[in-house]
C-alpha cells in the first residue's frame, strides 16, 4: 500500500524561493510507484494551501505556486489538519528553509498534530537555525571554532561605537556579518573597515533582531553531509569554491560563479577528523534524519567548524545531494531513506509515556 507523503514548501522566509526550487527538485525524486505525493504550499504571506494529488513530478515552479478556490479562505491551515484528519498522512516532509520552517516552529506544529515528518526535531531545527545557540553548543562539545562576536538589535543602537570597537579588538579585519537566524547566505557581508562593518551590521538587521560577526580567516571551505539518526552516516567531503569574494545567496542560487568540487581533495587524516567532527556536531544539536556540516580548513591543516544547517537545499545545484551521489547514493535512494528515518523517529516516540500509571 501507498504511503501518504505531504511536501510542504514556500514559507513566509527570505529563502521562500529556495525552497519552491527545492520542492520542485524532490518531486522529481520521489518514486510515484511507491508513494501518493501531496504539495503542501505556503505563501509569502504565511497562507497554506494544499493542492491537489501530483500525478508526476512538477514541471515547474508555477506549477506548485496554487490559488485558493473559491471555497478555501486567505489562510485555510485548517485545510491541512482537515485533509489529515480524513486520511491521515503517513509522513509530512518540510522543505522549508530559513525561519518560519527550518526554525522548530513547523517541527513543532507537526508534533502537536503527532504527524511524523522528516528531519530534526524541535530542538534541533531551533538550535540549528540560531547560529548562536549553536555556537554555544559547539563550544560545549569542544569543537574548534573562530572568534567570534554576538549582539541583538537594542544593544546594537544603544552601543554602537563600543561594539565596533569591541569586534576591531577581538577580532580584527576582515570580519563576516551574519543575521543568527537566517541560512542560503541571506543577508551576510563581508567587512574590512568600521564603516563597511556599521553598513553589514544594518544590513544585517534587516532580517533578525540577532547579529554574529566572524573574524575572517584564509581557509578552504569544506561541507559534509550527515544521515541518520542515533547512528549517523557521513559522505564524503566536498569543497566550495566561490569565484566571487565570498559564497553569497547568488553565488550559490544565481549566477553559477561557484565551483563544488566532489570529492574534496584531503589528506586520510583530516577527512577522518571531519567526519567525527561532523558526528560530534550532529549529536551536539541532538540531529535527526538529516544535516550537512560546514567547515574551514586552513593550509597547514587546521579545522574549525562554521555551522550545520538543519534543511540543506535539494536543488540541482545544492551540495547535500550532491555529496550522497558521490557516496553512492543515488537522489531518489536519499528521499526514501530521509522518509524512512522519520518513520523510525516518529515510532520510537511513539513508546513514550504520558501517564504515571
Amino acid at each position: 500500500m501507498k504511503k501518504r507523503i505531504g511536501l510542504l514548501y514556500g514559507g513566509k522566509s527570505a529563502e521562500h524561493e529556495v525552497s519552491l526550487s527545492t520542492a520542485k527538485a524532490v518531486t522529481q525524486a520521489v518514486d510515484f510507484n511507491e508513494f501518493d505525493v501531496f504539495p503542501i504550499f505556503i505563501t509569502l504571506k504565511g497562507e497554506w494551501r494544499v493542492g491537489p494529488q501530483l500525478s508526476e513530478p512538477a514541471q515547474s515552479i508555477e506549477q506548485l505556486q496554487f490559488t485558493t478556490t473559491s471555497e478555501q479562505s486567505e489562510n485555510n491551515i485548517t485545510q491541512f489538519i482537515n485533509a489529515h484528519m480524513e486520511n491521515p498522512f503517513d509522513v509530512v516532509f518540510p522543505l522549508l528553509h530559513g525561519t518560519n520552517g527550518e526554525d522548530g516552529t513547523v517541527q513543532g506544529f507537526l508534533e502537536v498534530l503527532n504527524i511524523p515528518y522528516v528531519g530534526n526535531s524541535v530542538l534541533g531545527s531551533a538550535a540549528g537555525m540560531d547560529k548562536v545557540v549553536m555556537k554555544q553548543l559547539f563550544e560545549m562539545a569542544n569543537l574548534p571554532q573562530v572568534p567570534y562576536e554576538s549582539f541583538i538589535r537594542s544593544e546594537w543602537e544603544r552601543e554602537k561605537t563600543a561594539w565596533i570597537n569591541k569586534c576591531e579588538k577581538a577580532l580584527g579585519y576582515p570580519m563576516f556579518v551574519k543575521p543568527a537566524n537566517l541560512g542560503s547566505s541571506v543577508g551576510i557581508s563581508k567587512a574590512t573597515n568600521a564603516e563597511e562593518l556599521e553598513k553589514a551590521v544594518q544590513f544585517a538587521l534587516q532580517y533578525d533582531r540577532k547579529i554574529v560577526i566572524e573574524q575572517g580567516i584564509k581557509a578552504r571551505e569544506i561541507e559534509l553531509a550527515v544521515l541518520g539518526n542515533d547512528t549517523p552516516n557521513v559522505s564524503v567531503a566536498g569543497e566550495i569554491k566561490p569565484m566571487t569574494d565570498f559564497y553569497d545567496y547568488d553565488s550559490k542560487y544565481k549566477d553559477g560563479s561557484t565551483a563544488l568540487i566532489i570529492p574534496a581533495d584531503l589528506q586520510a587524516n583530516v577527512y577522518s577528523d571531519l567526519v567525527d567532527m561532523a558526528k560530534r556536531a550532529f549529536k551536539a544539536i541532538d540531529g535527526a534524519g538529516l544535516v550537512r556540516a560546514d567547515f574551514f580548513v586552513t593550509d597547514n591543516n587546521e579545522i574549525f567548524i562554521n555551522e550545520v544547517n538543519t534543511m540543506p537545499g535539494f536543488t540541482p545545484v545544492s551540495m547535500y545531494p550532491l555529496l550522497w551521489q558521490h557516496t553512492d547514493l543515488t537522489y531518489p535512494q536519499l528521499v526514501k531513506e530521509l522518509i524512512n528515518l522519520a518513520l523510525e523517529r516518529h515510532t520510537e516516540k511513539q513508546q513514550l509515556q504520558y501517564n504515571r500509571d
